[in-house]
């Protein structure tokens, strides 16, 4: 019988670069919004414009991203307030007629 080692990280999340889980999806639409917005804006204005801008919203980006990560993976709001929710149903619920 031979044995095989299982692989124990299968409930972690994936980890590139320093970000993990959704927040690598987020690093990379901020390189490409960044990059879109830098080409638009030196089309338009100038190219050095366009190259400072892309450097400042792709830097500004990321450090808000991995701001965001450091909060958690999932935003979660632990509220110790007590909710009531109202009910909504009629009294004669499920009656003919109503």
């Amino acid at each position: 019988m031979r044995t095989y080692p299982i692989y124990k990280g299968i409930q972690k999340p994936l980890v590139y670069r320093g970000f993990k889980g959704k927040f690598i999806a987020y690093g990379i639409c901020t390189l490409g919004l960044g990059l879109v917005l830098g080409g638009l804006s030196g089309a338009l204005v100038n190219m050095y414009f366009g190259g400072i801008v892309t450097i400042f919203s792709i830097t500004g980006g990321l450090l808000y991203t991995s701001s965001k990560q450091k909060s958690g993976l999932h935003d979660k709001n632990r509220s110790r307030k007590i909710h009531i929710h109202p009910v909504y149903l009629r009294k004669g619920y499920g009656k003919i007629g109503i």
